[in-house]
C-alpha cells in the first residue's frame, strides 16, 4: 500500500473547484504535494465563481486538473486506474441542508453514488488514505452541546445529514473488508474568502450593501461553530499525514474540526454589519424544517491526534471575508 509523507505524495482532490477544494489544493501545494485535481462545475451555483477558483488553482506547480463527474462509474474508474494517487481529499458533494427538500435525488446521486465511486477507486488503486468531508449535520437531533465524535448520530433532520452519516457507514465498510486507511471530517460551518453564494456570509453581505432584508431563523436564536476556512484546511491536512491504523479494528476514523464556539447568530451579523459599515435590515422567521438550533464542536480528539485545534477569531476571519468580497465584486474599500 501506497505511503505517505506529504510531500512528493500523488494526491487527488475531488470538488478542487469548490470553495473549500480550490483552499485545500493551494494548501497541498504549497506542502509540495503533486496534486490532481477533479471537478463536475455543477451549475448548482453560478459556475462563474468556479471557473474564477480554478483559474486561481491553473499556475500552481505540481497540479493538473480533470472535469469529471464521480456519478460517472467507469469514468471515475478510469481516474483511479491512471492516477497513482497516495491519498485521496473527497470535498465533492451536493450541499446544502435546504436544497435537500427540494432536490432530494441530487444528493443520493452526488453524495451517495458517487462516493461508492470513490470508495471503489480506492479500493482496487490501494489508496493510502482517504479523507472524506462529513458535516456536523449528521448530529441531527441532539442537544447535548458541545457534540462529540461519541455521541449517536443515528438520527438525522435532513436527507443533507443522512447522506453524512451515509457516507461514514461505507467508508467503515470498506476500511472493515478492505482495510482501506478512511477518516470522515465533520465540518461545523465554514466560512471565509471564495465562499458558495448560499452561505450566510455571502447571502447577508450581499443584503446588506444593497439595503435589502436579511432572514434570521428561528427568530435569530440560532448559534453556529463558525470555523475559518484554513483552520478546516490546516486540520484536513495534518490528519492526511495521519492515516488510521488498525490492528484488530478497522483502520477508520472520525474528527469533528470546528472552531470550539457556539456563536449567536445575532453576533454573527452585527460583526458583519460593523465591517462592511452598514446596518442589517432584519425579518425574523420560524425554524426551517431540517434545521438545528446549535452547533458546537467538541474538538480534543482532533487537537490530540494532530496538536492542533482551530484558532482564528470571528471577526478576523470575517474581516478577511469582507476583504475578499469587496475585491471579487469590484467594491470599494470599506
Amino acid at each position: 500500500m501506497n505511503t505517505l509523507p506529504l510531500p512528493g505524495t500523488r494526491v487527488l482532490v475531488t470538488g478542487a473547484a469548490g470553495f473549500i477544494g480550490m483552499h485545500m489544493v493551494e494548501r497541498l501545494c504549497a506542502a509540495g504535494a503533486t496534486v490532481t485535481g477533479v471537478d463536475s462545475f455543477d451549475p448548482y451555483y453560478d459556475v462563474a465563481l468556479k471557473e474564477a477558483r480554478f483559474a486561481r488553482l491553473q499556475t500552481l506547480p505540481g497540479f493538473r486538473f480533470e472535469r469529471l463527474d464521480l456519478a460517472d462509474a467507469g469514468a471515475t474508474a478510469e481516474l483511479f486506474r491512471a492516477g497513482g494517487f497516495g491519498a485521496v481529499v473527497h470535498l465533492a458533494a451536493q450541499p446544502g441542508v435546504r436544497y435537500s427538500l427540494v432536490n432530494p435525488l441530487a444528493y443520493l446521486t452526488n453524495n451517495v453514488m458517487a462516493f461508492g465511486h470513490v470508495l471503489e477507486g480506492c479500493r482496487h488503486a490501494r489508496v493510502g488514505h482517504l479523507v472524506y468531508a462529513s458535516s456536523s449535520s449528521v448530529y441531527g437531533a441532539n442537544h447535548v452541546l458541545p457534540f462529540s465524535e461519541d455521541q449517536n448520530v443515528d438520527h438525522p433532520v435532513s436527507l443533507y445529514a443522512a447522506t453524512k452519516k451515509a457516507n461514514e457507514l461505507m467508508a467503515h465498510s470498506y476500511s472493515h473488508l478492505y482495510r482501506l486507511p478512511a477518516t470522515g471530517l465533520r465540518f461545523f460551518t465554514v466560512y471565509g474568502p471564495w465562499g458558495r453564494p448560499d452561505m450566510s456570509p455571502m447571502i447577508f453581505a450581499r443584503a446588506i450593501l444593497a439595503g435589502e432584508p436579511i432572514t434570521l431563523y428561528n427568530h435569530g436564536r440560532m448559534r453556529r461553530d463558525f470555523t475559518y476556512v484554513d483552520d478546516i484546511v490546516e486540520g484536513a491536512t495534518r490528519i492526511l499525514g495521519l492515516p488510521p491504523e488498525g490492528a484488530d479494528a478497522a483502520p477508520y476514523a472520525v474528527y469533528n474540526i470546528g472552531n470550539h464556539a457556539a456563536v449567536e447568530l445575532e453576533t454573527f451579523v452585527a460583526t458583519l454589519e460593523g465591517l462592511l459599515g452598514r446596518a442589517a435590515v432584519r425579518q425574523y422567521a420560524p425554524m426551517q424544517p431540517g434545521d438545528v438550533p446549535a452547533t458546537y464542536a467538541s474538538i480534543d480528539r482532533l487537537a490530540a491526534a494532530t496538536g492542533f485545534a482551530p484558532h482564528t477569531p470571528l471577526a478576523e476571519g470575517l474581516a478577511r471575508f469582507v476583504a475578499w468580497y469587496r475585491s471579487y465584486h469590484g467594491l470599494p474599500a470599506g
